[in-house]
């Protein structure tokens, strides 16, 4: 049985996850709308993975037999003054859901919920990979600077990402 502390804080982290989703995806709305197509494919396959990121908390609590309560989420921004700040916010951005999992984890160990620990390991690699993801176009972004012909091919690279589902939901589903 899941504890009480440990539901609450999975149920808010479901919400962190699907804010994060809607984040992303006006991220993309608006790297399309300034003519970044490869950018706005780049964002709407983590808006992908965000709602990936829920659903797999969700399946969790509904194996423990623990309710998915979904709360209202809070306004996003809707527009960014460049894809470099982008970028820098969505690194921000996951440094705050790492903290966030950390508490999960946390908790779980307080718990010695040894099922839920398991389970948040993925999710603790999973920051890592995310953190590392916008470095590197952070990094990409800096190496162009206002090089038009840089930035395009690199919104042409972006173009070519794929979604691909995560690992826990590809065995459920």
């Amino acid at each position: 049985m899941i504890s009480k502390r440990l539901h609450d804080a999975i149920n808010a982290q479901i919400n962190a996850e699907l804010w994060s989703a809607y984040l992303y995806l006006a991220m993309s709305m608006d790297a399309e709308q300034k003519g970044y197509k490869g950018v706005a494919n780049w964002f709407f396959v983590q808006y992908r993975e965000e709602q990936d990121h829920a659903r797999i908390f969700m399946n969790y609590l509904n194996s423990r037999e623990a309710k998915v309560e979904l709360q209202p989420i809070a306004a996003v921004p809707s527009t960014w003054e460049s894809v470099e700040a982008m970028f820098r916010q969505t690194l921000e951005h996951e440094k705050v859901v790492t903290d966030l999992i950390n508490k999960l984890v946390a908790i779980a160990r307080e718990d010695q919920d040894f099922a839920s620990i398991n389970r948040l390991v993925w999710f603790v690699d999973e920051q890592i990979e995310e953190e590392e993801s916008a470095r590197e176009m952070i990094s990409a972004l800096e190496a162009v600077e206002c090089n038009k012909y840089g930035m395009y091919m690199l919104d042409k690279e972006l173009a070519s990402r794929a979604y691909t589902i995560s690992t826990p939901l590809a065995t459920t589903e």
